[in-house]
């Protein structure tokens, strides 16, 4: 059975790193139009790279947390495939051990340079005059996903929704598009669909399962009954 395993916010909120939603999280104090859209990057690049130097510096300082640890085990125990996309562009899946992680919204930890593409690891602290190592112009970027811009691997994930047997998805809204939809592709496909979740997302009612609870707790639960099932 191959699994596919779609995560967002919630999964990482327990290692300390916030949400959209946060009231007084590091989102609050900035406005998304302004460090989130490529429209703010090109009014005040500084504003955006001390935004995203902030967000890398407490990247930098979570650490992952019992639900990271969970998956990570699954990919290793479990018999079938396991695939997880995410939403979040923190790499706490990677320290926490799973190796097939999709960024679809791109990754904290790397550059891009918006003059000729060309990608590597971000330092801890980027600023607008920092040039290419490529080509040397000095239009670098956090390597993120921005609001109006499309996600990446689009195509490969939907070729695994196709195909898997199980799709999961684990502290997400349910109201941000493509991922919101992806519950509906991989039920079309004949596959099984869960949710675990702190609450009831917006697209809650498109799971035939649905678990609630802390994802530090409720997801390892979950682990442990598939890996004693197989």
């Amino acid at each position: 059975m191959n699994i596919v395993i779609l995560t967002g916010a919630g999964i990482s909120a327990e290692s300390g790193l916030g949400t959209f939603r946060d009231v007084d999280g590091l989102w609050t104090k900035y406005d998304l139009e302004e460090v989130a859209t490529p429209e703010g990057f090109a009014r005040n690049p500084a504003l955006v790279h001390e935004f995203y130097n902030a967000r890398r510096k407490n990247c930098r300082e979570a650490a992952p947390n019992a639900a990271h640890s969970a998956l990570a085990r699954l990919e290793q125990e479990y018999g079938g495939a396991v695939r997880i996309v995410t939403q979040n562009v923190d790499n706490l899946h990677e320290r926490a051990g799973s190796r097939a992680v999709r960024h679809m919204h791109g990754e904290l930890s790397r550059a891009i340079c918006a003059a000729c593409m060309h990608r590597w690891d971000a330092p801890e602290v980027m600023a607008p005059e920092d040039p290419c190592p490529a080509c040397g112009v000095a239009a670098t970027r956090p390597d993120v996903v921005w609001f109006g811009e499309f996600p990446y691997f689009m195509d490969e994930i939907y070729a695994e929704l196709a195909g898997c047997d199980l799709f999961v998805s684990i502290g997400t809204s349910g109201n941000v598009y493509p991922a919101a939809g992806f519950v509906e592709a991989a039920a079309g496909a004949g596959a099984e669909t869960l949710e675990l979740n702190l609450e009831p997302s917006f697209n809650a009612s498109a799971f035939m399962e649905r678990r609630q609870g802390p994802a530090a707790k409720i997801v390892p639960e979950w682990v442990e009954q598939v890996i004693a099932g197989q």
